[in-house]
C-alpha cells in the first residue's frame, strides 16, 4: 500500500473547441476552480492509468507528451496520417495506429516514450474495440500481449526488440483481456462456429504454464462478451450479450452474466434474481465485492462478494449505471442515456442510503480519486445542448455547476486511492452543501443555492391536440347549450344571430297566424 501523501490533490482535464485545461479540482476557493495548466489546442487528451503523463493529439499529425507532475511536455512525436493513439499504463509507451494500404506499411508503431525511439512495428487491417490497442499491458506494464491468428503473442515489456518470446495457441480467438494487477492470468474469447458453442477460457501468463486453461465456460446464444477482471486478477465477470431473444420479452435480445475464478472454485452464472438484460457491472477497488445492475425497469441491484453470495440488495429503480467508489465505502446507482438520471448514493458500510438526487442527460460519471466527490458530464457529440459540468458530495448533495457552450470532455485526473487518506476522516471535512452555478463562459453571473432547494424535474402535462382547448366552445356552438368554459368572441357572436333569427321566425309564425 503506498504511503499517504498529504499533499496529494484532485485535478480535473476539461475540454472543449479551444482546447485543454487543467483545473484544481475540489474544494474549491471561493466556489470557482482554478486553473493550473492553461489551454493548449488539441483534438484529443487522454491521461495514463496511473496518472503519471498525459496524451495530447494536436494538429498537423503532432502528439505531444506531459509530466502531470509539471506539466511540462517532455516528448513530441509527428506521426503522419494517424488515426488513433494510446499511452501504456505507466506512459513507458506510445502506441500509434496509422492510415495503412499496404501490409508491408507496418502501420502500428511502439514509441518509447523516454527517447522517442520506434522499438516494434507490426501491420493491422483495421482498428475495432476488440483489436485496439493492439498491444496489451498489465497495469504494471510486467506482461505486454497481443491477439493473432489463432494465437495470443507475447513480448518482454523491457524489451521488445527480442520479438514475440512465446506464444499461446487459442483456435478461433477473437477477443481477449489480460488482467489488470498482477497480469498473471489472460481470458480468451472464441465465438461459436459450426455448430460448437462460444467460450470463454482463463490461461496463465507464465509460459511454462500455458498448456492448458484454469477455467472455461461455454455458452450458447453469444454474440459478444464483456471480460471484467477484478483487483488481485482471482475472478472474471463475463456479461454474455445476443442479439436474439428467444422470449421475445426484449427487443435488444438477451444478456448473461456469468463468473469465473483462476483457481476454479467457482464457474456458472451469477444467481440474478429478476429476469432482464444485465446493465452494468462492476468491481470494488480492493476486488473483494462487485456490483450488478440488472432487469427490466424499473432494474435492481445488487452486491456479492467474490463468492457470488449477495451481500446486500439496493432496491430497483430507474438504473442503468454503478459506479464504485475507490474507497470502497460508497457506491451511485444512475439511470443515464434513455433514462432521467435519478441517482442514489449508498454507504456500502453501514448498509444506508446517503442520499437521491438528479443529472439530467449526463454522458459521463466518475468518483474522484479520494472517493468525496462524484461528477457527471453532458458533453459533443452526443448531446449539443445543455452541456456542463456537475460534482456531487458522497451524499448526492451538489457542490458545484458549470455549463458550456460546447464541452467535449471532462475527466478526473486519476490517482492511486491509497495516496489519501481514510474515507472516513476525509469526509468530516465536507460540511459545505451549497451550489456553485455559473452561466456559460463569458457571460458572468452566479447564484449559490442548496441542492435541496433543487426540485425534481416536473411531471409533464397530458398531451391536448389544439382542436381539444377549445371543444367544449365549439360544442356549444354546434349544439347549442352552455359550455363550463367562457366562449369566445366568435362564438358568443354566432350564438346571438341564431337567436335573433329564432325570434324573427318566432313573431313572423305569429303574424301569419
Amino acid at each position: 500500500m503506498e504511503a499517504v501523501n498529504p499533499s496529494s490533490s484532485l485535478e480535473i482535464l476539461v475540454r472543449g473547441p479551444e482546447g485543454f485545461c487543467v483545473w484544481n479540482g475540489p474544494p474549491f476557493g471561493n466556489g470557482e476552480p482554478s486553473i493550473k495548466f492553461e489551454r493548449v489546442p488539441c483534438s484529443n487528451a487522454t491521461f495514463t492509468e496511473d496518472g503519471s503523463k498525459l496524451m495530447v493529439m494536436k494538429s498537423e499529425s503532432v502528439i505531444s507528451i506531459y509530466d502531470c507532475s509539471s506539466f511540462k511536455e517532455i516528448r513530441s512525436f509527428q506521426v503522419s496520417n494517424v488515426l488513433a493513439a494510446v499511452l501504456s499504463p505507466c506512459g513507458t509507451y506510445l502506441q500509434t495506429f496509422q492510415k495503412s494500404l499496404t501490409p508491408q506499411d507496418r502501420n502500428v508503431v511502439l514509441w518509447k516514450t523516454e527517447n522517442g525511439e520506434a522499438v516494434y512495428h507490426q501491420f493491422q487491417k483495421n482498428m475495432t474495440k476488440t483489436t485496439w490497442p493492439s498491444i496489451r499491458f498489465s497495469s504494471d506494464e510486467a506482461v505486454a500481449c497481443r491477439m493473432g491468428t489463432n494465437e495470443i503473442q507475447f513480448f518482454d515489456p523491457r524489451d521488445f526488440s527480442n520479438g514475440i518470446v512465446h506464444r499461446l495457441r487459442v483456435p478461433g480467438v477473437a477477443a481477449i483481456e489480460l488482467s489488470i494487477v498482477p497480469g498473471s492470468h489472460v481470458a480468451a474469447f472464441v465465438p461459436e462456429s459450426k455448430g460448437s458453442p462460444a467460450s470463454v477460457q482463463i490461461f496463465p501468463c507464465g509460459k511454462d504454464m500455458q498448456s492448458q486453461p484454469v477455467a472455461r465456460r461455454s455458452f450458447f446464444r453469444c454474440s459478444t462478451v464483456q471480460l471484467n477482471w477484478n483487483r488481485g486478477s482471482t475472478g472474471l465477470l463475463i456479461v454474455v450479450q445476443s442479439d436474439v431473444d428467444k422470449t421475445n420479452q426484449s427487443y435488444y435480445g438477451e444478456s448473461k452474466l456469468n463468473y469465473l475464478t483462476t483457481d476454479g472454485t467457482h464457474e456458472g452464472l451469477v444467481p440474478l434474481r429478476k429476469e432482464g438484460p444485465v446493465h452494468d457491472v462492476q468491481w470494488s477497488y480492493s476486488g473483494s465485492e462487485f456490483a450488478v445492475v440488472y432487469g427490466f425497469m424499473p432494474a435492481s441491484a445488487t452486491l456479492f462478494d467474490k463468492k457470488c453470495k449477495p451481500l446486500l440488495e439496493l432496491g430497483t429503480g430507474p438504473y442503468n449505471t454503478v459506479r464504485w467508489n475507490p474507497k470502497g465505502k460508497f457506491l451511485c446507482l444512475a439511470g443515464f442515456g434513455n433514462l432521467p438520471g435519478d441517482m442514489a448514493f449508498w454507504d456500502y458500510v453501514n448498509k444506508k442510503q446517503l442520499g437521491t438526487t438528479r443529472a439530467e442527460c449526463s454522458v459521463t460519471s466518475e468518483w474522484s480519486p479520494d472517493g468525496l466527490y462524484f461528477m457527471t458530464a453532458t458533453t459533443a457529440p452526443r448531446l449539443q445542448v445543455d452541456n456542463g459540468i456537475k460534482i456531487f458530495h458522497y451524499n448526492g448533495s451538489l457542490y458545484f455547476k458549470k455549463m458550456f457552450d460546447k464541452l467535449y470532455q471532462a475527466d478526473w485526473k486519476p490517482e492511486s486511492p491509497d495516496r489519501f487518506g481514510e474515507i472516513a476522516e476525509l469526509a468530516k471535512s465536507v460540511d459545505s452543501l451549497k451550489v456553485e452555478e455559473t452561466n456559460p463562459q463569458g457571460k458572468g453571473a452566479t447564484s449559490s443555492k442548496k441542492a435541496s432547494d433543487n426540485p425534481p424535474a416536473q411531471k409533464p402535462a397530458a398531451y391536448r391536440p389544439p382542436h381539444a382547448k377549445n371543444a367544449a366552445a365549439v360544442q356549444a356552438e354546434l349544439f347549442g347549450g352552455s359550455s363550463t368554459d367562457q366562449m369566445s368572441k366568435n362564438a358568443l357572436k354566432n350564438k346571438k344571430k341564431r337567436d335573433k333569427q329564432k325570434e324573427k321566425k318566432a313573431a313572423a309564425a305569429a303574424e301569419g297566424s
